[in-house]
């Protein structure tokens, strides 16, 4: 069998589920994903809106803030200032409806970097 430059490897493992082709660990505890947190790296906070896979509603996604209990803290207080729902899971804050402005001139008053992602 001819091997490509990807460098192949195990990608499943019937003992452990699914492997990182880098780091050839079990995904929950590949050390690589943790080394590079996607969206910190820069220091730049994103704010977009997203209506894909919600039945057509619009929820604003925060994407960058430092995580830890600061991250719940800024969820809860960003729902506050919004006056709606939302939730805060794996490092992003997903705030129901379209506030997109809100949301960054709240967090630039707090003197985060803010960027407006997507369209």
């Amino acid at each position: 069998m001819k091997q490509n430059g990807s460098g192949g490897g195990l990608v499943y493992s019937t003992d452990a589920g699914r492997m990182c082709p880098t780091c050839r660990r079990p995904v929950a505890q590949c050390t690589c994903r943790q080394a590079v947190a996607p969206g910190a790296a820069d220091g730049i906070v994103r704010v977009s809106r997203e209506t894909k896979g919600r039945g057509g509603k619009a929820v604003t996604v925060v994407r960058g803030l430092p995580g830890g209990p600061g991250l719940d803290q800024a969820g809860k207080e960003l729902k506050a200032a919004c006056g709606s729902g939302g939730t805060v899971k794996d490092g992003v804050i997903e705030v129901q409806g379209d506030h997109v402005e809100k949301i960054m001139a709240w967090l630039q008053q707090r003197g985060h970097k803010v960027k407006r992602a997507g369209g």
